[in-house]
């Protein structure tokens, strides 16, 4: 069972934000509040107030907010998240209307050097420890057909980077784009990683004049 923030109107279609990878719902407040639309911020599988997990997988967590989405919905996801809302629309075309994928590094061309075993802490965290194994390795294993599946995406999609200082090269940003039928590219340079956090206007303006009214 997934812990959901809502905010906004009720009714319409509305828009379903997906965090990173040990971040939470919450990160999405100053968004939330920016969009006069009905939100759904998720804390995935693992993260903030939902239920622990026996095992974790991209997969997995796709098909949990699966569950929550209607016959419609827009996505917005932020690198782990994005991730999850890349399958969610490859997966459900014509469910997912629009896609916004904010500095989400795609699958590596070629394996990456596999990361030291995460230790368990010894104070408590927001989220599971034991679920950042498996989301890593995921994370930094090649997967050829994702690449191609990009191909099934029908929303249409705003692919948001933050330049230099982001986790996203422009390169793939610019693969990415040419292999979805549907996408429009948009750096926000300078501002890293978290762009709905570093720059939250500026996040906002490009996303929300993308999503529209519901």
């Amino acid at each position: 069972m997934l812990a959901v923030r809502e905010a906004g109107p009720s009714g319409g279609v509305p828009v379903v934000l997906l965090h990173a990878l040990g971040s939470k719902a919450r990160t999405w407040d100053d968004f939330a509040c920016r969009l006069a639309r009905r939100v759904l911020a998720v804390d995935l599988p693992g993260h903030g107030e939902s239920a622990h997990a026996e095992s974790y997988s991209l997969e997995a967590m796709a098909d949990a907010v699966a569950e929550l989405l209607g016959e419609e919905a827009d996505l917005v996801g932020h690198s782990m998240g994005g991730r999850v809302a890349v399958l969610l629309a490859q997966r459900l075309p014509g469910r997912v209307r629009r896609l916004v994928v904010e500095d989400t590094p795609p699958p590596p061309a070629e394996a990456l050097e596999p990361l030291a075993p995460a230790q368990e802490p010894s104070e408590p965290l927001s989220f599971d420890w034991r679920l950042i194994d498996p989301i890593m390795a995921e994370l930094r294993t090649p997967d050829p057909a994702w690449w191609v599946r990009l191909g099934a995406i029908t929303a249409q999609t705003l692919l948001v980077g933050g330049g230099p200082a982001g986790h996203v090269g422009r390169e793939s940003l610019e693969r990415m784009c040419g292999l979805i039928p549907d996408c429009r590219l948009v750096v926000i340079e300078d501002a890293g990683h978290r762009v709905h956090g570093t720059r939250p206007a500026e996040f906002a303006a490009v996303a929300g004049e993308f999503l529209g009214p519901a």
